[in-house]
């Protein structure tokens, strides 16, 4: 397929990703397992005009909502007419996002009133488009809760496997995979809620013929590493691999989503695309400007193809972007599927991790932003994420400091969107054992409280009131730095490394500098970052004949000025076509240095 220049967007776009129920909880109980009483919860409604506003100052365009469509957790609102889910299918007592149950409503927790949760959630896009941001919520394709259950469903819409055949493994339109003449049984798991739960007590869960699980697991009784609590959509993958569904023609990789969305018309698509499709629309109706996909790749790029296409037509400025960690599947799914950005873990994330803690030089993030060639503008940056192991913990960078130089990389290498996790940018290192959830993570399964963040929250006043001076100065950090990327028409511009000019010909130039050029018709920088948290390094950084000809600069000097802090004031010499820039550069410390 050919791989042609991208176009690019006008400006950066930054996403604030937000555990939903975390965000405004202000108790500090932290209770191994403990209840929505003991440990609390916060809700849509904490995401106040006053909290959005700061969120918008900090250089947001838009938020990710996480754990917002309504999931299997263990609490009781049979009340409003909602089952009650079994102990033993939830991960943790306040349930996996991922596991939803009802794709037509809310989470009950995140509502002052879970009878009028739907609406509260409708306040809060109002709110967040007033505020001058965009709206984005999860969608998980691959898998829904084992107990799916839609209470408001929109006139003509039926439930996940209320049509299908269970008593065969697999037919085009059923929903779900089956093992026909099996009952599911619960893995060999310790016991839910730490041990309150005693199952001799209750009914057991029944689940006649057991489904595939949502991993792919085609045992009654999957292994207690699977997603035991979920259960695989059918998307016309038959079990030995076969589609049964059309595949897109040769070249639609440079084809527009409306020539997508066409192709689909008069095509016979299993139904669970239609489902999907359905539900996709239904939240973009409402406002939601924007999906995070959950593992995309294991749902075929065919179906992205029709759902992002059919998305698009709706609404052309959508913010689609998804889970892809197959390198091989990126240009698939970009070109083919349609999506607007995937996360770039495999590369840029996972080489930054190897750097700071000390396993590798940081030379080949030049290798790695060159390599993604035609697809780079959609290969998301981010270093915190609610899977991920929190950036400022001993299990990554080991300091909220140490996590600066990585933080300038990831937002000023590429053109690409860069995301943050909320509490990233006040040091959160998650260091809380919240009962099925383990310390490093901030838990996506427990009621807890998220300190640091809470700190900052200052019990709703969402002034940094109660922020350490470290605290205080990384916030300012990070606001600094995520405006200035906002602004930045060079970030949106050419790349240049200048590592290798720099690495083995350069006196004082220390395996922890690593430094390139970004550039636009009307502007020049030049970024230099040091991963060493112990050393500082001073050395004539090199500009090469390269970039010095495409800047079309003559001999000469050239001030340079730091965009972050405003205050370090360098000067650029060129002599025959090569620039030389005297410098001394502190631990952890980077320049984002203008011409």
């Amino acid at each position: 397929m050919k791989k042609g220049k991208e176009p690019t967007a006008e400006t950066k776009k930054v996403v604030y990703h937000v555990f939903t129920r975390l965000f405004g909880n202000t108790n500090t109980t932290n209770k191994p397992w403990g209840t929505i009483e003991e440990n609390g919860v916060g809700k849509f409604k904490d995401f106040t005009p006053k909290a959005l506003k700061e969120i918008k100052k900090l250089g947001v365009t838009h938020i990710w909502f996480t754990g917002v469509p309504h999931h299997a957790l263990v609490n009781d609102y049979t009340a409003i007419g909602i089952s009650n889910d079994h102990p033993t299918v939830v991960k943790g007592r306040a349930g996996s996002p991922y596991a939803v149950k009802d794709y037509y409503n809310v989470n009950p927790d995140l509502a002052v009133k879970p009878e009028n949760r739907l609406q509260e959630f409708e306040d809060l896009i109002v709110r967040t488009h007033a505020a001058g941001m965009k709206v984005i919520i999860d969608i998980v394709p691959n898998h829904i809760a084992r107990k799916y259950e839609g209470k408001t469903n929109p006139r003509g819409v039926k439930d996940f496997g209320a049509n299908d055949d269970t008593s065969v493994e697999y037919r085009k339109d059923n929903n779900f995979y089956y093992i026909p003449n099996s009952q599911f049984e619960v893995p060999d798991i310790v016991p839910p809620l730490g041990g309150e739960y005693d199952a001799s007590q209750h009914e057991p869960f029944i689940e006649i013929p057991a489904k595939w699980t949502g991993n792919g697991s085609r045992m009654a009784k999957p292994d207690r590493n699977d997603w035991y609590e979920t259960v695989k959509i059918n998307y016309g993958v038959r079990p030995d691999g076969g589609y049964d569904f059309p595949f897109l023609p040769w070249g639609y990789d440079t084809e527009s989503y409306k020539v997508h969305f066409d192709f689909w018309k008069d095509k016979e698509i299993p139904d669970s695309w239609k489902k999907f499709r359905d539900i996709a629309l239904y939240w973009t109706k409402k406002g939601v400007d924007g999906f995070r996909y959950d593992m995309a790749e294991m749902v075929p790029f065919e179906f992205w193809s029709y759902l992002n296409s059919s998305i698009k037509m709706k609404n052309p400025e959508a913010f689609l972007m998804a889970e892809v960690y197959n390198p091989d599947q990126y240009y698939n799914y970009i070109k083919m599927g349609k999506m607007d950005y995937l996360y770039d873990k495999v590369g840029t994330y996972d080489k930054l991790k190897d750097v700071i803690q000390g396993r590798s030089w940081p030379d080949e993030l030049s290798h790695i932003q060159q390599s993604l060639g035609g697809i780079e503008h959609h290969m998301l940056k981010f270093l915190d994420n609610h899977d991920e192991q929190r950036l400022a913990s001993p299990e990554f960078a080991g300091t909220p400091e140490r996590g600066k130089p990585l933080m300038v990389v990831s937002a000023t290498i590429s053109t690409a969107p860069v995301m943050i996790y909320f509490g990233q940018e006040v040091g959160e290192a998650a260091n809380e054992d919240g009962g099925f959830g383990t310390r490093s993570r901030t838990s996506i399964f427990d009621y807890v409280g998220v300190p640091a963040h809470q700190r900052w929250m200052n019990n709703g006043k969402f002034d940094g009131g109660q922020l350490s001076e470290s605290e205080a100065s990384l916030r300012d950090f990070y606001k600094r730095l995520l405006n200035f990327t906002l602004e930045s028409t060079a970030l949106m511009g050419e790349f240049q490394e200048i590592q290798y000019a720099n690495r083995y010909h350069v006196e004082g130039y220390d395996t922890g500098i690593y430094s390139y050029v970004r550039w636009s018709d009307n502007q020049k920088l030049i970024i230099v970052t040091n991963f060493s948290s112990d050393n500082s390094s001073s050395f004539d950084l090199k500009v090469p004949n390269l970039v010095i000809e495409k800047w079309d600069l003559a001999d000469g000097t050239y001030k340079l000025v730091d965009q972050l802090y405003k205050k370090t004031k360098l000067t650029l010499t060129v002599s025959n076509r090569e620039g030389v820039v005297p410098m001394t550069i502190s631990p952890s410390e980077s320049f984002i240095l203008q011409l």
